[in-house]
């Protein structure tokens, strides 16, 4: 009953939108089991006369508004994020595996929207007594995104960002800053979302330094319910298998993650 119930489409009617940073923006609804989603997991959303597209759950407040985090990349996208008050989208989920919380130092790494994930992630592992550690990354400190959200919301042991023309905090890639942060502090746990590159870089900074880490991956996705298998990766489906992936699981995909990925067409292209 309840896998029928998030497998249906459900119209819902966008209440409110804010700017988060340069061509990023939250979009607010009500919906009953899209706001119970645990912090990992996403949603299929169809903007009507578009394709459906998956997207990470952004913030859901105490008032009940669940809400997805949009920038404009593709034909979809760009619909979506061009959505006004009032308009209806249609949503369904949550789908996919969530975040396995880990109590003990954790060090989370978000990479322009990939921090979308982990701002649920954060409130999580807070709620469990986890010291917490955030790097946030961008191009530039116009498009950081969600930072005085976390301060507000997240008790954080510490809060770093990393944009790559040096207009804010540490000049240069997450994975660079990342790299000189474990060089003077030892974490638990490692959680990350972002660019494959950036995460792909993380992961063998994680494996050196023999940390488990978990990354929040994306790949082409038309179901989301693990029938059209057009998000494999190895033996794994991205709609079902993740889109969480521990160290283990990302070993296993060692040729394709941070390599290659398929396109709509299902032709393998690679990762840049």
């Amino acid at each position: 009953m309840w896998e029928e119930l998030i497998d249906k489409i459900r119209i819902v009617k966008v209440e409110r939108i804010e700017d988060e940073a340069k061509n990023v923006r939250t979009l607010y609804f009500f919906d009953k089991e899209i706001s119970k989603r645990r912090a990992g997991q996403f949603c299929m959303v169809w903007k009507p006369g578009e394709d459906e597209m998956p997207m990470s759950i952004s913030k859901v407040n105490e008032d009940g508004l669940a809400s997805v985090t949009v920038k404009p990349y593709g034909i979809g996208s760009k619909a979506l994020y061009e959505s006004k008050v009032g308009d209806l989208i249609g949503v369904r989920g949550p789908y996919g595996k969530p975040f396995e919380l880990f109590k003990g130092s954790c060090l989370l790494v978000g990479g322009g929207t990939g921090l979308v994930p982990l701002i649920a992630l954060a409130e999580e592992l807070d709620k469990i007594g986890s010291k917490l550690t955030l790097v946030l990354a961008g191009r530039s400190k116009e498009e950081i995104i969600f930072l005085d959200y976390v301060k507000e919301k997240v008790k954080m042991h510490k809060i770093l960002v990393a944009t790559d023309d040096g207009s804010y905090g540490f000049k240069g890639l997450a994975q660079n800053l990342v790299e000189l942060l474990l060089k003077s502090e030892r974490f638990d746990q490692i959680y990350t979302c972002g660019p494959e590159i950036m995460m792909y870089k993380i992961f063998l900074l994680a494996e050196k330094m023999n940390i488990n880490l978990q990354a929040s991956l994306e790949r082409v996705m038309k179901c989301g319910n693990g029938i059209c298998g057009s998000c494999a990766i190895g033996k794994y489906l991205v709609c079902k298998d993740g889109p969480v992936f521990n160290s283990r699981m990302l070993r296993e995909v060692s040729d394709e993650f941070g390599k290659k990925r398929r396109d709509s067409s299902g032709r393998f292209v690679e990762i840049k």
